[in-house]
């Protein structure tokens, strides 16, 4: 299981941040970054109202889009969400399910979680798993039991094949908008143990599959993280509204 197997994929989790003026100035400051690095693959996750404006911007891109959040029903009376199947019509890629601020702030099990993974997949999309630990389960060195359950989850509703055709993204929530970041050692042995415990079920699958970091990454940690065998890339918050800095995490991996 080498990482040389696995492409590098550097995605920028915009959240709650821009408005029509800023999405086309940092797009556009990114297209020749990620051009000059074909062997990285990039991707940008806007806020929903954004992707008709961004899926312009990117056409004949080579960053990919993604979305932050997608509900597990395809269709319905669900007020204010929205669909996989709908991200589709809009050439978004990607979708983040489980980030650590939707299991906080809006009390998302890993059961719903695994079925908002199953819905993404479901319409042809790629699912970004979000798995992590709090600074409690980290201190209390609980960090392996929590992923295992959250990867478990995922496996017990959609099957280990599932990962064949999906990222996974681990992030401690310590490391989310804190500043601190783990090091590329504390990192490297979370990764690797994710990747044996999905060996455990399908090597084949483990050696595949992408497990980014995501956790205050900067341009300057990047490299440190990069470097590590099972590390195949980065979750970017905060500096994902940086054009510079991002740009500096794409030159990173490649």
């Amino acid at each position: 299981m080498t990482q040389t197997t696995r492409q590098t994929l550097v995605m920028g989790n915009w959240k709650l941040n821009g408005n029509k003026a800023m999405v086309a100035k940092l797009i556009n400051a990114l297209q020749a970054p990620a051009e000059k690095h074909p062997n990285v693959a990039v991707a940008v996750c806007p806020p929903v109202l954004f992707l008709g404006q961004a899926q312009a911007l990117l056409t004949d891109s080579p960053i990919a889009l993604g979305a932050q959040d997608a509900d597990l029903h395809a269709e319905g009376a669900y007020t204010g969400e929205n669909s996989a199947a709908m991200y589709k019509e809009f050439g978004v890629q990607y979708v983040l399910v489980g980030h650590s601020e939707r299991r906080t702030l809006h009390g998302e099990s890993n059961a719903m979680v695994a079925a908002k993974f199953a819905a993404v997949q479901g319409a042809g999309l790629t699912p970004v798993l979000c798995i992590g630990e709090t600074l409690e389960q980290f201190e209390a060195k609980e960090t392996q039991a929590v992923v295992e359950r959250q990867l478990q989850e995922v496996i017990s509703h959609c099957g280990i094949e599932s990962f064949a055709n999906a990222v996974i993204a681990y992030e401690p929530v310590w490391a989310i908008g804190t500043g601190k970041t783990a090091t590329p050692d504390i990192a490297q042995q979370v990764h690797a143990a994710i990747r044996t415990f999905i060996a455990g079920f399908d090597t084949t699958v483990a050696a595949r599959v992408q497990i980014l970091y995501g956790g205050s990454v900067k341009g300057a940690s990047a490299p440190g993280l990069f470097a590590m065998a099972d590390i195949d890339g980065a979750l970017v918050g905060g500096a994902a509204l940086q054009a510079e800095e991002f740009a500096a995490i794409i030159r990173a991996g490649g």
